[in-house]
């Protein structure tokens, strides 16, 4: 192995001795079986030490890249190492879609779904809530296959690469949709926590940006299934009343894209205004590799991700974290975080809020409760971004806030620990697949010791 490989932002540098990437599964089944320490790499977009290992690191790029419709129209095979974008491109060339997508197609499938990776939108649960089926590549070589329903499903899709390395997944699919999106810039930062519940119910997908500091420096990007009215159409004025978004787990486009009373492309909302061109999530950044924005319709995955497939959304050189509250908590965790805007504002790039629905995967951050979460995205600088993510950490606390797998995080393992109730679950099943600590590394011997 020519230098050691490293994640997207390159803050971390894999210390394994070797990295492998095959290109069959028969001989992924034969380096699994015969290395001491082995751990899969998916896209490399964690910012924490998850994917590493002292050993073999092995990359799924490199495997056949499967995506098939299974019979029935209702799910597609698809193998782990292909990214969200690709999968896209090619359901919706054959009238498909999935529900949701996450800010970035560039992430690959099993490791999105590996470290609960989401998306947004009242009524959308985490990308992983969407597998039915996977298989893998367990400690002894051999190949497994769980489906939905069986005891350990619900334990071994947001799984944390500790069962093994996922080869395919099996997806739920519907019908291909269209989706529009707005930008509403200078909303007042009172404004987000008055109409907390308008703003996110107002759309598909709602996220809201801010650079902490108060003030009007805040945006809402909203994304409406095409076929809602907007406000032209169904004769609203005004700032609205805000949509249901009661979509539920039904189908993409059925009643969960917001009623299209508040906000939809009128030229004020909640005291800001439309945006009156394309806009990058960080201000100030060129918008030309963000999805098509002004109310123009357009395909659910040229949409649903803050940024196209075709651009690298940035240089990498960042760091992100990302915690996520229940959902009845969402206003004060907002104003908790206000009252440090003035520590979080200097080592920001910007922060996003967003909406998740509840799953019943175990150590999926939205594990049974409806969530919001609060991303943020820093600057370059460890030193710095340390001491604030700490101080997030603690005014989120009251909250019993997750904190992302893939991210920079410092919670403490007894903390984590108690905000999953299937933890001693995971560990059990984590000890049953993988006994002799095959897939294990620091990151999860941190959090999940050979006695829990």
């Amino acid at each position: 192995m020519s230098g050691q490989p490293a994640n997207w932002a390159r803050n971390v540098v894999f210390g394994a001795k070797d990295l492998r990437a095959p290109s069959s599964v028969t001989e992924l089944q034969e380096i699994v079986r015969g290395g001491d320490q082995v751990r899969a790499l998916g896209s490399g977009h964690s910012f924490n030490r998850i994917a590493d290992t002292a050993g073999v690191l092995v990359s799924t790029s490199s495997l056949p890249p499967v995506i098939e419709i299974l019979p029935g129209g209702s799910t597609v095979k698809v193998a782990g190492g292909v990214r969200y974008g690709e999968l896209a491109q090619q359901l919706d060339r054959t009238g498909f879609a999935l529900r949701n997508l996450g800010s970035l197609p560039h992430i690959s499938v099993a490791g999105a779904c590996a470290t609960g990776t989401h998306g947004s939108g009242d009524a959308n649960q985490s990308l992983a809530a969407s597998v039915i089926a996977l298989e893998m590549v367990t400690a002894d070589g051999e190949l497994a296959r769980l489906e939905r329903g069986s005891a350990q499903f619900t334990g071994a899709v947001a799984a944390l690469g500790g069962l093994g390395i996922v080869t395919t997944m099996e997806l739920e699919i519907v019908p291909a949709f269209e989706v529009r999106q707005f930008v509403y810039e200078e909303i007042p930062a009172t404004a987000v926590v008055a109409h907390f519940e308008e703003i996110f119910s107002s759309g598909y997908s709602v996220s809201v940006f801010t650079d902490w500091r108060g003030g009007c420096g805040n945006r809402v990007w909203q994304k409406q299934c095409a076929e809602v009215p907007g406000p032209a159409e169904s004769g609203a004025a005004g700032s609205g009343s805000g949509g249901s978004g009661s979509g539920g787990s039904g189908s993409a486009g059925s009643g969960s894209g917001g009623s299209g009373s508040a906000g939809g492309g009128q030229t004020s909302w909640l005291g800001g205004r439309l945006a009156d061109g394309p806009r990058h999530p960080v201000p100030g950044m060129a918008a030309e590799n963000a999805t098509e924005q002004l109310g123009v319709p357009g395909p659910w995955h040229e949409r649903l991700p803050h940024f196209r497939l075709a651009f690298t959304p940035s240089s990498g050189k960042e760091l992100q974290s990302e915690y996520l509250v229940p959902r009845e908590f969402g206003a004060a965790a907002i104003e908790a975080l206000g009252c440090i805007g003035d520590r979080i504002a200097p080592v920001l790039q910007i922060s996003e809020i967003r909406t998740i629905a509840a799953d019943d995967l175990w150590m999926s951050m939205a594990f049974e409760r409806d969530a919001v979460g609060f991303h943020f995205t820093w600057i370059q600088d460890d030193a710095a971004v340390t001491p604030v993510v700490s101080s997030i950490e603690k005014a989120l606390a009251p909250f019993a806030a997750r904190p992302h797998w893939g991210k920079v995080f410092g919670t403490p393992p007894e903390t984590v620990r108690g905000l999953y109730p299937r933890w001693e679950d995971f560990a059990t099943l984590l000890r049953r697949y993988d006994p002799a600590g095959k897939f294990r590394n620091e990151f999860m011997d941190r959090y999940f010791t050979s006695g829990a």
